[in-house]
């Protein structure tokens, strides 16, 4: 099996199905199907993709390369690669409050911090841990971007200090 460097198997395709607009619906290999919105990605491949807006060519889908794609045409000029297809995936699927815990975890941050980071009070950020409170799209889009670019984390991040303040009286 071939693999990616960080040694997860790449992802295979057993079969797709278009919905209306954009939507791809991927059955995978391992029997798990997911809709995939490929609407942003089409918008930025320019004229080349731009034929996928209309649906008699978008529902031409059809896996390719021994299910390592899905393209529209013969020449693969439209076309899309699995480990795309899983990553646009993977960030249009919703954060739910056990998800956000798994970030936090991750990323080693207390819940102050967290909030901090993500410009919510410690109470919005534990209602949305807490399963209370929506997760806002912006929010998951945040977590996102932190965990994939230690650069963006590390920009926006401001550790707090654990117990309470020092004495700050003059000698």
């Amino acid at each position: 099996m071939t693999t990616l460097p960080d040694t997860r198997p790449i992802p295979r395709i057993a079969s797709v199905a278009t919905a209306p607009k954009t939507i791809l619906v991927v059955t995978w290999v391992d029997g798990h199907t997911d809709s995939v919105d490929l609407s942003g990605w089409i918008s930025t491949g320019g004229t080349l993709l731009s034929p996928l807006l209309k649906t008699a060519f978008f529902a031409r889908a059809a896996v390719a390369e021994y299910g390592l794609s899905v393209q529209w045409d013969e020449d693969g000029n439209a076309a899309i690669d699995s480990v795309h297809l899983e990553a646009l995936r993977d960030q249009q699927r919703p954060f739910e409050s056990r998800e956000l815990s798994e970030w936090q975890r991750r990323m080693e941050v207390s819940n102050q911090e967290a909030a901090d980071l993500l410009g919510v009070s410690q109470s919005t950020w534990l209602n949305y841990k807490g399963g209370k409170s929506r997760i806002p799209r912006a929010v998951q889009i945040a977590c996102h971007a932190t965990e994939r670019d230690p650069i963006f984390f590390e920009a926006h991040y401001h550790p707090r200090s654990v117990g309470r303040p020092g004495n700050s009286t003059a000698a």
